[in-house]
């Protein structure tokens, strides 16, 4: 016996797009009544989008629709084109991926046409919004609502990437963040690329020991040139912690502590994360492998250390970027234990802890 027609064909990909650090996709898709946006992380679909309809509106929801997977049909009273309006031509669509890159736009001929922005989660309620819906329902919100702030955050993004992809202004943005590390450590002298061909693009750069500092400091270059993912979902003033570079003061060979930036330099970008003061991040293998040695299990970053033994820290403050101040956090090796205390009763405590122990925020060689 014949099967008839499949009343839901699959959808047919109109843009895919990654994101420059590699940690979301974004798809649009086409069944031939609509068009939708999903925004994806390696496994899942993390917040989807209704675009357009593309047949007359129904006056409500199709629930076979939903229970099939696919993407709904707006309800007449929620788009703002009820007849439907014809697909969209997959060469007219751009993506344009926020710098923090959680969130993205997607533009028609340039225009405006939908945003999914980092705080979009499905699973709670909130979907991206699109310039056809009309208020908000469970599959769009009306971005004419929200263009007072998502329109900026847009025309930012813009500014960003055409900075970034200027001749020479990562060249110049090098200069800037390596001439203020001289004015506050002094000379430098290894300098090596910590992510070659990756975004972001990060430099580690070594201040070697001397009659005045019995120690070296390696100091990341290059995390600060883009803000941080989820900052803004989390702290009241973003713009004072978006940015940061990552310093570790050691008495180790600089080439193997240098190590320790191949994975935390790009870590808030690849993990959709960020780091602040305090924070204490898990390593993801043995502690044998643990690039500072000792068998440490992961790292606790402190804007200050001074709770701990040791000289006082440089003062590394007074650098900013797009008029964001940056924070420089210290990194000192922690086991996976005081990882759980810092989770369970905070980083002071935790701090606390190890200056009762004796021990010094400079990383040296294991005894």
């Amino acid at each position: 016996m014949l099967s008839g027609p499949d009343p839901f064909p699959s959808p047919v990909t109109l843009l895919d797009s990654v994101n420059p650090y590699g940690s979301r996709r974004l798809t649009v898709e086409f069944d031939g009544s609509t068009t939708a946006a999903y925004l994806r992380d390696e496994t899942s679909v993390i917040a989807a989008t209704w675009i357009a309809n593309h047949v007359r509106a129904p006056r409500t929801t199709d629930p076979e629709r939903i229970n099939a997977g696919q993407a709904p049909v707006m309800p007449a009273g929620r788009t703002r084109h009820p007849r439907g309006r014809p697909p969209l031509d997959p060469a007219t669509l751009q993506a344009l991926w926020f710098e923090e890159g959680d969130g993205v736009a997607l533009l028609e001929r340039g225009t405006l046409l939908a945003v999914i922005p980092g705080w979009a989660d499905s699973s709670r309620g909130m979907p991206g919004y699109s310039r056809d819906a009309i208020g908000q329902t469970p599959f769009a919100w009306g971005l004419d609502d929200a263009i007072e702030g998502l329109g900026p955050r847009v025309e930012r993004a813009a500014e960003f990437w055409r900075w970034r992809e200027s001749p020479g202004r990562w060249s110049e943005f090098q200069a800037a963040a390596l001439g203020h590390l001289t004015s506050r450590l002094g000379p430098g002298a290894h300098y090596w690329d910590g992510a070659p061909g990756k975004r972001p693009a990060i430099g580690i750069s070594e201040r070697p020991s001397g009659s005045q500092r019995p120690f070296t400091i390696l100091s990341t270059v290059g995390m600060s040139a883009q803000r941080m993912p989820l900052v803004e979902q989390v702290v009241d003033d973003p713009a004072g912690y978006s940015r940061i570079e990552l310093a570790v003061a050691t008495t180790l060979p600089s080439g193997v502590a240098a190590l320790v930036f191949l994975w935390l330099a790009g870590y808030p970008w690849r993990a959709v994360t960020w780091f602040g003061p305090g924070h204490s991040i898990r390593w993801y293998d043995k502690p044998s492998t643990f690039p500072l040695g000792g068998g440490y299990e992961g790292v606790l970053l402190l804007e200050d250390p001074s709770g701990l033994a040791g000289p006082p820290a440089p003062d590394l403050s007074g650098f900013s970027v797009d008029g964001d101040p940056v924070r420089w956090l210290w990194i000192v090796p922690i086991t996976e234990r005081s990882r759980q205390v810092a989770k369970e009763y905070g980083s002071a405590s935790l701090v606390t802890r190890l200056a009762e122990q004796g021990r010094s925020w400079i990383v040296t060689p294991p005894q």
